[in-house]
């Protein structure tokens, strides 16, 4: 959420960026915001007024009832009560534009960092570097659920029964896998010197309106039916939400955390459920990184978190590469975001395996997260997030990757500790 200063002092550049986003739609919101919030703030100084007036009459009435002048402070009193009846009137007329004005403030775009290139959508993101080899075998990699079949390593029919398109059972050398993975991905961030956190899973309404847009709210999150309750889409949400309503001393930050959960997500959109395959479904496990900092130390904060999962995949030997995401791509939170995509050898082509966002001070803006200076001064915080890795869609590139001819599947160094020793996973 903006600053609403930025839009009385300069709503053309609040304009110029929803241009930039490509979301024409929304220039009308800035033009009404700009007139609720005059509205508002003559409403305010009408109640401040009114207070005031209600103050000195009633001292007034005291002096006059200490006179014995009876009638005359009865006659006061009715001042009173039609300054009463007057302020509440206009008090409620205050709220109804306050309300209003966040309404419209919760919907345009953050401002976008200048470096980030202008597209109409993810076909325009720009690619930024490249890691690693990317190497194509001289036999067929068949496609995932297949390799995964052939090491009876997961059941997609029996999860269709249970739960639907969406879901999967893994089970064997595979799940023992993707624990392994998570394992590895949480003692790689300790180890750089993040704290580790199991988060709550579920959130209530006002931290998922102050981590998330209302479109990715409406295509994302799952509902608890009858409760204030959100099933989390990523570990992300109950993280930023531990700092709601927070006064962080200077000398606390940056907080680096690093926090496993299980993630639920609807899919609703262009993309939608795979009929086979676990690329795009309901329910995966993720290790997530986030930090809490000050504004100026997130820029150098954006580059160290997408390099510990380029740092990541590659000490698995995994080639990825880096694409910054265009302004047409980007949620309205964010100032900035770079995917991480792993090779594919079977597609013969990159995919996403994670995504890195800078959201300025918009999530601390709408969750009342604060930074006090030395000096005593508090100013909004900056935050950011990261996924380190997040099977089983992980386990797609580790899987083509690290397939031998033979059909069976290497197991890299670093994970071998995890998989109880083994350096394969065999038929």
């Amino acid at each position: 959420m903006l600053d609403i200063n930025l839009l009385r002092t300069n709503p053309e550049l609040v304009k110029e960026n929803i241009k930039k986003k490509f979301q024409d739609e929304k220039l009308i919101l800035v033009d009404e915001v700009v007139e609720m919030d005059k509205r508002f703030r003559e409403a305010k100084g009408k109640c401040d007024n009114l207070r005031s007036q209600r103050k000195s009459i009633s001292k007034e009435i005291g002096m006059l009832m200490g006179k014995g002048q009876k009638e005359e402070a009865e006659r006061t009193k009715e001042k009173v009560a039609a300054i009463a009846q007057e302020l509440e009137e206009t008090e409620r007329l205050e709220e109804e534009l306050t309300a209003e004005i966040r309404k419209r403030m919760l919907v345009i775009p953050n401002i976008i960092d200048e470096s980030v290139p202008i597209g109409k959508d993810d076909s325009e993101n720009v690619e930024v570097e490249r890691f690693g080899e990317p190497k194509v075998p001289d036999f067929e990699v068949p496609y995932h659920v297949d390799i995964m079949e052939s090491l009876r390593g997961i059941d997609l029919d029996s999860a269709r029964k249970t739960s639907g398109n969406g879901f999967y059972y893994l089970c064997g050398d595979i799940a023992r896998l993707h624990s392994a993975i998570l394992s590895y991905a949480r003692d790689f961030m300790i180890d750089r010197g993040f704290t580790y956190y199991v988060p709550p899973f579920m959130i209530r309404s006002n931290v998922v309106t102050g981590v998330m847009s209302f479109a990715e709210m409406e295509n994302m999150m799952y509902k608890i039916e009858g409760e204030d309750l959100y099933l989390i889409g990523t570990s992300e949400h109950s993280m930023i939400g531990k700092f709601i309503d927070t006064i962080l001393e200077e000398d606390a930050l940056p907080q680096t955390l690093t926090s496993y959960s299980p993630c639920f997500r609807k899919e609703v959109g262009a993309h939608g459920i795979e009929e086979r395959g676990v690329y795009r479904i309901h329910q995966f496990e993720k290790q997530e990184m986030i930090v809490v900092c000050r504004p100026e130390e997130s820029k150098d904060w954006f580059v160290r978190l997408y390099n510990n999962t380029v740092d990541f995949f590659r000490s698995m030997d995994i080639p990825v590469r880096t694409l910054e995401c265009c302004s047409g791509d980007l949620a309205d939170l964010k100032v900035k975001s770079i995917d991480v995509e792993a090779w594919s050898p079977r597609q013969k082509k990159y995919f996403e395996v994670g995504s890195c966002s800078n959201l300025g001070d918009a999530q601390a803006r709408r969750l009342g997260i604060r930074i006090r200076s030395k000096e005593g001064k508090n100013y909004f915080a900056h935050t950011l997030n990261n996924t380190v890795v997040a099977p089983p869609r992980m386990l797609i590139a580790f899987l083509e990757n690290n397939l031998q001819a033979d059909g069976t599947i290497a197991i890299p160094q670093p994970l071998r500790m995890y998989m109880g020793g083994k350096e394969f996973i065999g038929k």
